[in-house]
């Protein structure tokens, strides 16, 4: 899945030149936990956070006997901003709508992010927002859809037919049944497993050995 099949069509953003309790506004208004902040062309160039926002009450962090790291400036400065430039952190971490909704995920995960702002592949604008829930839809997928996308993976990627082999799906958890060799059942489970919605695999198959010995004497 792709993330234009799930992403929010409104752009969550603010002007650059945007103050604290307009960025404040805005998120209450859309119960957001960021906005992006975007150039005169609409482009992103970051994004502001509530964490970036708790700075203001927390103060700047202390200092220690070591150097400032680049977090600790960038902190100092947003503790003493008051508009998005000054507040937000950059650079902006995008997607497109052609990102794979398993891509996406993995950069929320390692950035620490909830949200992602969509752009436009040729023009470089914002043009929507991704949320965490909105990943979470891959989960609420129609069994149907599963169960085809399953099919796919035993023909082309297995190489066996779907009617010699029992599938069932029960609260994303997928558990499959039947007769293949080793490396067919090893395809096939590591194929399923990357299918955008399955939660588990559950492998029920038995294997057989197709390689031919000579008879012994």
């Amino acid at each position: 899945m792709e993330v234009r099949q799930v992403m929010g069509r409104v752009a969550i953003a603010v002007a650059q030149d945007a103050g604290f309790g307009e960025i404040v506004s805005a998120m209450q208004r859309f119960k957001v936990g960021a906005v992006t902040v975007i150039d005169q062309d609409r482009r992103p160039v970051g994004v502001v956070s509530e964490d970036d926002l708790l700075l203001k009450e927390a103060g700047p962090p202390r200092h220690s006997l070591g150097a400032l790291t680049p977090a600790r400036r960038a902190d100092q400065r947003k503790a003493a901003g008051v508009t998005a430039v000054q507040l937000m952190s950059s650079p902006a971490i995008v997607v497109t709508p052609a990102t794979s909704v398993r891509a996406a995920a993995r950069l929320m995960h390692e950035n620490r992010v909830k949200q992602l702002p969509v752009i436009d592949p040729v023009t470089g604008r914002v043009c929507g927002t991704l949320h965490q829930s909105d990943l979470l839809r891959v989960f609420a997928r129609p069994v149907g859809e599963l169960y085809e996308e399953i099919a796919s993976a035993i023909r082309g990627v297995a190489g066996l037919d779907p009617a010699a082999l029992t599938v069932d799906i029960s609260e994303g958890v997928v558990t499959i049944g039947g007769q293949a060799t080793a490396a067919e059942v090893s395809r096939l489970l590591q194929a399923v497993r990357q299918i955008d919605g399955i939660v588990d695999v559950v492998s029920e198959m038995g294997t057989r050995d197709d390689a031919v010995f000579p008879p012994t004497y």
